[in-house]
Parts: structure tokens; C-alpha cells; sequence
């Protein structure tokens, strides 16, 4: 029991740091400026279904990718946590990652018809880095299906929490504001960066082997 709670409260942090929903909430209330309520709502929900199901996806599929392309957990184990380590560094000095979207792509989604699945799905909630650990994560369980479960939940927690947030960004925009928000990312960065050189060591010394 003691290992299912610590995979999930492990992975419930990790995922729900770099998918980062509250970083997300200045773009998203840019993306959405001049919507209705119902369209704001639907964005969101439609948003955070398509980057659960693409974090589902890679997650319970993860291992047939690294079998295909010949990589070795290690390895990834070790890039993963590279790319998370970028992502902190950039939430510790409260700045949008490039590893999630560039500025390009975040100007693009201002003018966008419907941005509920380019950029908001993709990359904003599920970019390389989120993907990247949710298969690391799955990975850590072995061969043990059972310790997939609280890998799946948490990513399932992570969306449904980032619909609620994302729902009710206008009021969180307010309450914290831009400083806030930066406290907020910043203290997040932090524990995603020591998550992130976990992942590395696991990896080095798997590799080492």
C-alpha cells in the first residue's frame, strides 16, 4: 500500500507541475478574451480531453515506443529529466518554456478560431515534457501493472483539476495576479527541478550498469 501511495503522490506532483495549468491561465485568458462563459467552458473541457488522453496514450504505450526505436529506459530516464530540468529553470525565473510553445505559436493561438486543441492541448498542457514524464513514470513500476494505476489516476487528477482551474481563470488571474502567479510557478519549478535530477541519477545509474 505504502508503494502505490508514494508512485502516486510522486506522479501526481510531477505531472501536475509541468503541465503547470496555473502558468497556462495568462494565455489561456489571452486566447479566450471576447468568448462567452459556455465557450470559455467548452474550450477547456475540450482543451484538457485531448492532452489527457494524448498523456494516456504514451503513458500505457510508453514501453512498445522505447522497443521500437531500440532506447533504453536509462536513456530516456535520462533525457526526460534533461527536458524537465530546462522546463523548471524557466519556471524559477516565471518565463513560458519554449520546450511547451513559442512565442509564435502563442500569437497564433490569440487569432486562432479554436485554440482548444493547438496550443492549448498541445503543446501548453501536453508538450514533450509532460509526455516525457509520464512514460518515465510508468517505467519506474517494472513490469508491475499494478503500479501503472496510480501513474494513470494521477494524470486523470491532473486534467480534471486543470479544467477547473482553467474554467475559473478569470478569478484566479485576480486573486493572484502577475506576481502571484510567478510566486506560484517559481515555488512549482523548484520541486519539479529536484524531480527532474531524480530522474537523471535513476537514469545515469541505470545506465552505468
Amino acid at each position: 500500500m505504502t508503494a502505490y501511495l508514494t508512485q502516486f503522490l510522486v506522479s501526481l506532483s510531477a505531472i501536475f507541475f509541468v503541465v503547470d495549468p496555473i502558468g497556462v491561465v495568462p494565455l489561456f485568458l489571452a486566447m479566450t478574451a471576447g468568448d462567452s462563459q459556455e465557450k470559455i467552458r467548452r474550450t477547456a473541457m475540450r482543451a484538457c480531453l485531448v492532452a489527457c488522453g494524448m498523456m494516456l496514450f504514451f503513458a500505457i504505450f510508453g514501453g512498445v515506443i522505447f522497443k521500437v526505436f531500440g532506447v533504453s529506459l536509462g536513456a530516456f530516464r535520462v533525457a526526460g529529466g534533461i527536458l524537465l530540468l530546462i522546463t523548471a529553470l524557466d519556471m524559477l525565473r516565471a518565463r513560458p518554456s519554449e520546450t511547451r510553445t513559442t512565442p509564435t505559436e502563442e500569437q497564433e493561438g490569440v487569432v486562432k478560431e479554436d485554440v482548444a486543441i493547438v496550443p492549448l492541448a498541445i503543446p501548453l498542457l501536453s508538450g514533450p515534457g509532460a509526455i516525457a514524464t509520464a512514460m518515465v513514470l510508468m517505467a519506474r513500476g517494472g513490469q508491475k501493472l499494478t503500479l501503472a494505476i496510480p501513474v494513470l489516476a494521477a494524470i486523470i487528477l491532473t486534467f480534471v483539476a486543470s479544467y477547473f482551474i482553467l474554467r475559473a481563470s478569470g478569478m484566479i488571474q485576480r486573486v493572484l495576479r502577475q506576481s502571484g502567479v510567478a510566486i506560484v510557478e517559481r515555488v512549482m519549478g523548484l520541486i519539479l527541478a529536484a524531480i527532474a535530477v531524480q530522474f537523471i541519477a535513476d537514469g545515469g545509474k541505470e545506465l552505468l550498469k
